[in-house]
C-alpha cells in the first residue's frame, strides 16, 4: 500500500469518526426534536460517508478491486438521509411537535 493511501485512509477515518461523534453528541444533547434531527442527518451522514470512502480506498489499494457495494452504500446514504430528515421534519410540523424557546427562530424570553 502506498504511503499516500495510508495518509488518506487515516485522514478519512479520523474525520469520519469526529463527525460521527459530533452527530451522536448532538442527538443526545440537543433540546428538541427539530434540533436533534439535525445532528444525525448532517454530521453523522458525512462521518459514515468518510468512513466508507476510506474503506473503498483501503480495499482498492490492497488489490481486491474497487468495492462497488461500498460506493453504492455511500451514494444511497447521501441520497436518503436528507430526504428522510425532511419528511420527518414535515410530519413533526404537521402534528405540532413542540419546540424549545429560542429554536427555529423564536426570540429570547426575558
Amino acid at each position: 500500500m502506498s504511503q499516500f493511501a495510508e495518509y488518506a485512509i487515516c485522514l478519512l477515518l479520523l474525520t469520519g469518526g469526529a463527525f460521527t461523534l459530533v452527530g451522536a453528541i448532538g442527538l443526545a444533547r440537543l433540546p428538541d426534536f427539530f434540533t436533534r434531527l439535525h445532528g444525525p442527518t448532517k454530521a453523522t451522514t458525512v462521518g459514515v460517508g468518510a468512513i466508507v470512502i476510506s474503506s473503498v480506498i483501503y480495499f482498492s489499494s490492497q488489490g481486491k478491486g474497487i468495492g462497488i457495494a461500498e460506493i453504492l452504500i455511500t451514494v444511497f446514504l447521501f441520497m436518503t438521509a436528507p430526504v428522510s430528515a425532511n419528511i420527518l421534519a414535515k410530519a413533526a410540523m404537521h402534528i405540532g411537535v413542540s419546540t424549545v424557546n429560542n429554536t427555529r427562530g423564536k426570540p429570547w424570553e426575558q
